[in-house]
């Protein structure tokens, strides 16, 4: 016996025999029926609606900054945070000390200047009587009547001095423009505002928070299906398990480019009876740009499968990757696709036209496929697969 092991041609068959059992156990544990190396899902009917998204920032519609016209301290602070106010409503008082004391210097103006004209009409008068005697020309006449028209506008000037010290007198009271509510108070007592080069702003009101808008910027891309009147549903992290609704109100035309990326700004209008909704909150915006009843849908992950191998055939080609002799590969564009199916064992690619699409379902608008047929998703879980991932290959032993 062991002079034949010992045989060259008795070692070469048994190396072919060891080799046939390796392959025959290799069949027997790792090679899996053609159906089964495929997860497979059914094309179906159903509704579709493709959307377009973006984040915005929830806004009051209308809210006023209210200012200051004249430079003062803050002696008086009326309202808060979160203070309701109503029209003409004292907010805060500035010191007025130097306004009261420049309108009563522009009163004592007016009295001098009420004095002077006085004594120039007193002294026309006296002029007019000695011209009418020829006691004095005609030239000391026009000087004394030019003397009175001159003392009737120092007073006029003098009296609009008063009515405009009057006025930022009355400014150093801030009152309300509008009925709202404070949502930003700028100032604290015995702060000093100066109002020499702008308005600073001293409170923020919102008017209305029961409406309010979402400013979202969306990619010029999506830009083009978005209409006026459109319906918006939108989420905030305060409440994530709740949806809100809105409407397109307005696409503004002044886009907006940052790192070459061009956004636009939709407002959005909506409703907010409860007041939860607070300025400042940050909205995920979906607008549904289309809509499909009863349509033919493919899973959008048959249409990102490709083949591992990359080898296929086409019906009637018998060509792998189904090129026929002398052709080339057919281009598609952006509304077609390809999805697989098994055929007798084998992957046979369909090319399909497509519609409107979401995050897991295309519409098929055309194509050689209909409801029920099966169409590959991606690639199964084999036993090799499964032992390779494991890190722990089986051995076997002859």
């Amino acid at each position: 016996m062991n002079k034949l092991l010992r045989s060259p041609i008795a070692r070469f068959f048994l190396a072919i025999a060891v080799i046939s059992a390796g392959i025959a156990v290799y069949r027997q544990y790792y090679m899996v029926a053609p159906g089964q190396q495929y997860r497979m899902q059914a094309v179906e009917n159903g509704d579709i609606s493709q959307t377009v998204s973006a984040n915005g920032t929830i806004n009051p519609v209308s809210l006023i900054n209210v200012g200051t016209q004249v430079s003062g301290t803050v002696k008086k602070l009326y309202v808060d945070f979160n203070s309701k106010v109503e029209k003409g409503q004292v907010l805060l008082e500035l010191d007025d000390a130097l306004l009261a004391a420049q309108q009563k210097q522009s009163q004592a103006n007016v009295q001098s200047a009420n004095a002077s004209l006085e004594l120039t009409t007193a002294n026309e008068a006296r002029i007019r009587g000695l011209f009418a005697q020829e006691y004095v020309s005609r030239q000391e006449l026009d000087t004394a009547v030019q003397a009175r028209k001159v003392a009737e506008a120092q007073l006029q000037l003098a009296r609009a001095a008063v009515e405009k010290d009057r006025a930022n007198l009355s400014y150093s009271v801030i009152r309300s423009p509008v009925s709202g509510v404070v949502v930003d108070r700028s100032v604290d007592i015995g702060q000093t505002v100066a109002a020499s080069l702008q308005t600073p702003t001293l409170f923020k009101i919102a008017q209305d928070l029961s409406k309010m808008q979402i400013h979202a910027n969306f990619a010029e891309a999506d830009i083009g299906s978005i209409r006026i009147g459109q319906a918006v549903h939108f989420t905030v992290d305060a409440f994530p398990g709740r949806h809100f609704q809105g409407e397109v109100m307005q696409v503004r035309l002044n886009p907006t480019t940052q790192q070459n990326v061009v956004t636009y700004d939709v407002v959005i209008n909506m409703d907010n009876p409860e007041q939860i909704l607070l300025p400042g909150m940050t909205a995920y915006v979906s607008i549904a740009v289309a809509e499909r009843k009863n349509a033919l849908l493919v899973p959008n992950a048959a249409l990102r499968f490709k083949p591992a191998n990359g080898v296929m055939r086409k019906p009637g080609s018998g060509h792998p990757g189904g090129v026929p002799k002398g052709g080339a590969t057919p281009k598609q564009d952006v509304f077609s696709g390809k999805v697989y199916v098994l055929k007798q064992g084998e992957l046979v690619p369909v090319n399909i036209s497509l519609g409107i699409t979401d995050s897991r379902n295309t519409e098929i608008t055309g194509g050689d496929i209909k409801a029920g047929d099966q169409v590959v998703v991606g690639e199964a879980q084999t036993a090799s697969n499964t032992s390779a991932a494991s890190g722990s290959p089986m051995r076997m032993r002859f």
